[in-house]
């Protein structure tokens, strides 16, 4: 295994990068530093909110390129690009639907702001740990001063055993996952990271030989196999450690970390 070829490091955010306590390790700042100096570049690829992976990288925001809400929007070269949106037919259909869930929290991932339509503080309590810019509203179907990237459904216990059967209806027209244990994603039908990557290799002119990716849950699963150096955390859904061609600690234990630091030393060989 030649890690010395890598030029490309994309990493998912939550259960993968992200430690338990959701923070980004200051030994992977750190290594990023190196990363830099050896013209490897550094994704974030999440199902998170823009805003909310700027929050967590801040201190490298400048330096990376940023694949956000499944693939919906994308940073690369300062710029960012709105790749692809939900219409407006597509949301009413979906909040609808998952209306009449049982225990569903539907979130409409706008590019301005996400949006709700409950207060209930138990649930935002959860949800304040994933979206930085958020705005409770009466009826999300009436929502229209933004672009719509994404609806988001929580579920207390487990999003593939409660939202997904119903939610599947939906798989018609529209892209539904599973994006963690209690999270499931609706997006245009095209949108996942790999959409968004695919791109950002070609723009980059680097290969799959030279990607190397981190992922831990079912969204990722298009991501990994864009890598030859594909990476399934300890931690991961049965369906990811499948995919992947390799596989590292947990998030817990900074996998991720413990990864980059065989990539750096490779390059000094």
């Amino acid at each position: 295994m030649n890690l010395s070829q890598v030029k490309l490091v994309v990493s998912d955010m939550d259960g993968t990068l992200l430690n338990p306590e959701n923070q980004v390790s200051n030994r992977f700042f750190n290594q990023f530093n190196e990363l830099k100096k050896q013209n490897i570049h550094f994704v974030a690829a999440s199902g998170r909110q823009y805003q909310s992976i700027l929050d967590k990288l801040n201190l490298i925001k400048d330096d990376i390129s940023i694949i956000a809400e499944n693939g919906g929007i994308m940073k690369y070269n300062s710029e960012e690009h709105i790749l692809l949106q939900l219409t407006p037919e597509d949301i009413e259909t979906s909040v609808s639907l998952l209306r009449q869930v049982d225990g569903a929290n539907i979130v409409l991932c706008g590019r301005k702001a996400a949006y709700i339509e409950t207060s209930n503080p138990d649930f935002i309590s959860k949800f304040e740990a994933y979206y930085a810019e958020y705005r409770i509203v009466e009826d999300l179907t009436q929502v229209t001063d933004d672009v719509f990237l994404k609806i988001a459904v929580y579920h207390n216990e487990s999003s593939e055993h409660y939202i997904l059967p119903q939610a599947e209806a939906l798989s018609s027209k529209l892209q539904v996952i599973v994006s963690g244990q209690n999270w499931l994603d609706i997006s245009h039908i095209e949108a996942n990271k790999a959409y968004a990557l695919k791109i950002l290799q070609q723009q980059l002119g680097i290969t799959e030989e030279e990607t190397m990716v981190f992922g831990d849950y079912n969204n990722d699963l298009q991501m990994l196999g864009l890598a030859y150096f594909s990476y399934a955390m300890q931690n991961a859904h049965n369906d990811v450690k499948k995919i992947a061609r390799f596989q590292t600690k947990s998030n817990s234990e900074e996998g991720v970390e413990a990864i980059i630091d065989e990539l750096l030393n490779s390059k000094q060989i």
